[in-house]
């Protein structure tokens, strides 16, 4: 298994809903979900446009001020980390602290 992950998020106030996009060799795709839910996707498109609806962003494409509109400051953000998605199950919600 390689390494292209592409990593999305939701935000609700200061709570991060995270989701990972992996585009496999075949062309489909799979996004692994808050809940350690895999789902497939028949290609990155189609996974693609399910994040958007759902109100994700992609992290890469997030800019500063894209990032200070959601809440945050630009490099608050650090995706969850882990080599499979029993590791990464509980890092899939994140509360960032409370702003002063």
């Amino acid at each position: 298994m390689t390494n292209d992950y592409q990593w999305w998020l939701a935000t609700i106030g200061r709570t991060v809903i995270w989701a990972r996009l992996h585009v496999l060799e075949a062309g489909t795709a799979e996004v692994l979900d808050s809940d350690g839910n895999t789902l497939a996707y028949d290609s990155e498109d189609s996974a693609r446009a399910a994040l958007m609806d759902a109100e994700f962003v992609s992290l890469d494409g997030l800019d500063d001020e894209d990032a200070l509109a959601r809440g945050f400051a630009p490099g608050e953000l650090t995706p969850p980390r882990g080599d499979d998605a029993d590791t990464l199950r509980g890092q899939m919600i994140q509360k960032l602290p409370p702003r002063h």
